[in-house]
C-alpha cells in the first residue's frame, strides 16, 4: 500500500506539473521579453536572459499611451463592479438558497451562461440614449450584468452546504433573519465570498470588448491600452510584454495573497457537498 500510495502521489505531481508548465513557461517568456532590447528579442537562437536589462520598456509604458490614466480607470471599474456585485449577489445567493428557489437559481444559471456580447448592443443603445457614453458608468453596469450572476451562483452553492442548525439556534435565541445572515451565515461563508471576489476581479480587470465599445479615449481600461500599443508597421515586443506583465501583476498578486481562502472555500464546498 505504501508503494501504491507513493506512486499515486508521483502521478498526481507529474500531471499537475504538465498542466501548470505551459502557463508558467508562457509567463516566464513574457517576463523575459519585457526586460530585453528589441535586438535580443529578435535574436536566433532565442536569448532567455540578456546581458543588459532593458528597464526602459517599463518606464516607456508608464510614461506613454496614458497608461496611468487607464490603470486608474481599471481600478475604478473593477473595484465598483466587484463591490456592487458582492453587495447584491451575496444576500441574493443566501435568500435563494434558504428559500430553495429552484426557478430563480435556473434563471441565474442562464444569465451566467449567456455571453456578454449578446446584451452589449442593446445596452450600448440604452447608454447612448441616456448620454452616459464616454463615462465609466456603462462599463461598471455592464460588468455587473456578468459579475452578479457569478457571485449569486457561487454563493447559492456555498450557502446550501452550510449547516442550517446554526441559524435555527440563533433564531431561537431571538435573532431575526438579517442578524442571522450578517452574524452567522456571512462569517462562515467568508471563503465563498473570497472566491466570488477573485473571479469578479479577474473578469472585470481582464475584460477587453466592453472597454473598446463603451469607453471613450479618456475612459478606456488597461486591456485597451495594450491593444493601442499594436501597430501595422511594427510590433515592439519588449514594451508590449512589459505592459502585459503590468496588467497581469495585480490579479496575480491578489490570487497569491488569497490562495488559502480560495482553496478553503473550494475544498469546504466539495467536502460538505459530498
Amino acid at each position: 500500500m505504501g508503494r501504491a500510495s507513493l506512486l499515486q502521489k508521483l502521478i498526481l505531481i507529474v500531471a499537475a506539473l504538465m498542466m501548470v508548465a505551459p502557463a508558467f513557461l508562457f509567463f516566464l517568456w513574457m517576463a523575459s521579453l519585457s526586460i530585453k532590447f528589441e535586438v535580443d528579442n529578435g535574436a536566433y537562437p532565442p536569448i532567455l536572459l540578456p546581458e543588459h536589462f532593458a528597464w526602459k520598456n517599463y518606464a516607456g509604458v508608464l510614461q506613454s499611451n496614458n497608461f496611468l490614466l487607464y490603470f486608474k480607470n481599471s481600478v475604478l471599474v473593477t473595484g465598483a463592479a466587484t463591490l456592487l456585485g458582492l453587495v447584491v449577489g451575496v444576500p441574493a445567493g443566501y435568500g435563494i438558497a434558504r428559500m430553495n428557489a429552484t426557478r430563480a437559481a435556473v434563471v441565474i444559471m442562464i444569465a451566467r451562461m449567456t455571453p456578454g456580447l449578446s446584451f452589449l448592443i442593446p445596452l450600448f443603445l440604452i447608454f447612448k440614449g441616456l448620454n452616459l457614453l464616454g463615462t465609466l458608468w456603462p462599463q461598471i453596469i455592464i460588468h455587473l450584468v456578468v459579475t452578479v450572476p457569478i457571485v449569486i451562483w457561487i454563493m447559492i452553492g456555498y450557502f446550501e452546504t452550510m449547516p442550517i442548525e446554526l441559524e435555527e439556534a440563533a433564531m431561537i435565541d431571538g435573532a431575526n433573519r438579517w442578524q442571522v445572515f450578517w452574524k452567522i451565515a456571512l462569517p462562515v461563508a467568508r471563503p465563498g465570498v473570497v472566491v466570488s471576489l477573485i473571479l469578479s476581479v479577474i473578469f472585470s480587470w481582464n475584460n477587453f470588448v466592453f472597454g473598446v465599445v463603451l469607453a471613450s479615449r479618456e475612459t478606456r481600461t488597461l486591456p485597451v491600452a495594450i491593444y493601442n500599443m499594436l501597430s501595422f508597421e511594427q510590433v515592439s515586443w519588449g514594451p508590449l510584454a512589459a505592459a502585459a506583465l503590468i496588467v497581469t501583476l495585480p490579479v496575480l498578486v491578489l490570487t497569491v495573497v488569497a490562495q488559502r481562502q480560495i482553496v478553503a472555500g473550494l475544498t469546504a464546498g466539495a467536502v460538505k457537498g459530498g
